[in-house]
């Protein structure tokens, strides 16, 4: 009888772990940059984004695109901003919920440590 109950708890144990959503390595809240084109400042933004996995911005991912700037990270995640593509290249770090940084922060790719 006891295994039983054993066995029944871990199957149902495994059964939760198994069905848990995805969304538990992603940061919650928006990282909001901007960046240029045609002569025309736009500013973008990353909604609720995947946490642990470079994000290149396609936005400034063209090469011949100036990179994004002034980044304001108001996720619940620390987030790391990278000069290059695929989160290579001098790198700053900003603070969950309130980080930011100005224009001289040039961008192309971030990563979330959520």
């Amino acid at each position: 009888m006891r295994f039983r109950t054993s066995l029944a708890a871990a199957l149902g144990a495994l059964a939760l772990v198994v069905t848990l959503p995805t969304s538990a390595n992603a940061a919650t809240g928006q990282f909001v940059f901007t960046y240029n084109r045609d002569g025309k400042t736009i500013e973008a933004r990353l909604n609720d984004p995947k946490g642990r996995e470079c994000i290149d911005l396609a936005e400034v991912a063209d090469p011949s695109a100036t990179p994004a700037h002034s980044p304001r990270n108001r996720t619940n995640s620390i987030v790391t901003v990278y000069s290059d593509l695929e989160c290579e290249g001098e790198s700053f770090s900003l603070r969950a919920y309130s980080g930011f940084g100005g224009e001289g922060l040039k961008f192309r790719s971030v990563i979330f440590n959520q």
